[in-house]
Order: C-alpha cells, then structure tokens, then sequence
C-alpha cells in the first residue's frame, strides 16, 4: 500500500484514481501531477515502484497544498471570518449555511437533527 504525504492510497485502484484520495486532490488535479511525475494514470497503485512514489511526491510538495497545510489554510480563513465578524463569520458561528442556501426548511446538514416539540419526560406514575 503506497504512503503519499501521509496518507496511505488503496493499493487496488488506479493511481488517478487513488490520488484523489488526498484532501485538496481531485481528478483534473491527480491526472496533471501524474502527467508532471511523467507516470502513466492506468497502472494500480500496488503497482508503483518506489522511484514512482518519490517523484509523485515530490511533484506535490514542490507546488500543491495537500492534506494538513490546506486543512489549515481553510481553517484559518474561517477564524479570519468569524474574527472581523463578516456575514459569512457569524453563519459559521452559527452553524447554518454558509451560502446563501434556504434555511427556514433544509439545511439539516448544518442545523443538526431537529428539536423535538412536545417531548416530556416521563415521571413516577402516582394513584
């Protein structure tokens, strides 16, 4: 199972396919490192030798955030936001959409579960 920046890729997949497994890589993005490391997007990734690894490895390093540099990036803009207290800080704090997107009904992805009305506990039952 080869190791890329921390992140161990599924040995049974295409390595296009595979790299797309890293946080901030998706298909046009794994297709132009792989065209940059000057390897062939068909072959499995159990199938890479280790000189392969280290050149797509080192493609990455050299010009892309992947991973903990840019899950740090995004979480820093998001403090930034929430900091100087612009629309899309307090939606954050919140915890409600972001983006413009309807919220009176839907965004239960960010709204969480609904509160239940008219549950009551139920208590020792008198005669």
């Amino acid at each position: 199972m080869p190791r890329i920046v921390g992140v161990d890729l599924p040995k049974g997949k295409r390595i296009d396919v595979a790299l797309t497994y890293l946080y901030g890589v998706g298909p046009s993005l794994a297709r132009e490192i792989l065209s940059k490391a000057q390897i062939e997007p068909q072959i499995r990734a159990k199938d890479l030798s280790e000189d392969q690894i280290t050149r797509i490895t080192s493609v990455i390093a050299q010009g892309y955030k992947v991973e903990g540099d840019l899950k740090r990036e995004v979480s820093q803009n998001i403090k930034r936001y929430i900091d100087i207290g612009s629309y899309r800080g307090l939606r954050h704090r919140r915890g409600l959409p972001v983006r413009g997107q309807r919220s009176h009904t839907n965004a239960r992805t960010r709204k969480g579960p609904r509160p239940g009305v008219g549950m009551k506990k139920k208590g020792p039952v008198s005669k």
